[in-house]
């Protein structure tokens, strides 16, 4: 079995993801909630950015590594603080550099590793209010292609672009017929993605089956970053 690791998971992709790759895989979280994990088969750990990662409770060798904070501050530019652009670039991007770089050695020891991280559409579209969710986004998807260089042929490293997807951290944006309706209708497919659609490209990602794709930045938008139908 697989030894898989999710920097955050306690709702959304991950949750999905975990209940997804625990049947054939061993699973370790670091989450801020742990409690949800109690009493199953997923080895659990608290979660905090701002300190010193742990090691202790992890194996000698990770085959997968998933990092899944993130931010959505939607905003004119003019009324965003340069704090609310570092603070969500140390969350994007930092935190997951961080702890990469932490457990880098356990990921070299596997015969077969894979880091999945995620992007935004809004990196590659440009849409308004995302300045500062797109500039850090963007810095996650330089990292992967670098990362992807410089980890080759040993690790393979890719991300996901997706576009809004009826997670919790979306529920704003979705708490409403209208605005539901507003955002499929916006996307090629007239449908808006869920955490187990995404979880299942994760999956793949983490899987043998993905073994000759390093350095991409994967749509996962409903067609919206390269269709136009209206």
């Amino acid at each position: 079995m697989k030894n898989i690791l999710l920097i955050g998971g306690s709702t959304g992709i991950g949750y999905e993801l975990s209940k997804k790759l625990v049947d054939n895989n061993n699973v370790f979280i670091s989450t801020r909630n742990t409690e949800i994990f109690n009493g199953t088969e997923i080895n659990s750990n608290v979660l905090n950015l701002d300190e010193e990662f742990e090691l202790d409770w992890l194996p000698d060798q990770i085959d997968g590594f998933v990092y899944l904070p993130g931010t959505i501050n939607l905003r004119p530019f003019k009324g965003i603080k340069p704090s609310t652009f570092m603070d969500d670039f140390n969350i994007n991007v930092m935190g997951c550099v961080k702890i990469l770089q932490k457990v880098l050695p356990r990921l070299q020891s596997a015969d077969n590793p894979s880091i999945v991280m995620f992007s935004t559409v809004a990196v590659k579209l440009g849409m308004p209010f995302h300045s500062s969710v797109s500039a850090s986004k963007g810095a996650i998807e330089g990292l992967t292609r670098s990362l992807a260089a410089e980890f080759a042929p040993k690790i393979r490293v890719n991300a996901i672009a997706p576009s809004i997807l009826d997670t919790p951290m979306a529920e704003k944006f979705l708490n409403s017929d209208s605005k539901k309706d507003n955002a499929k209708n916006r996307h090629p497919m007239k449908e808006i993605g869920s955490a187990q659609d995404i979880s299942e490209m994760v999956n793949f990602l983490l899987s043998e089956k993905s073994k000759w794709m390093t350095g991409q930045i994967i749509p996962f938008d409903g067609g919206i970053s390269s269709l136009k139908t209206n």
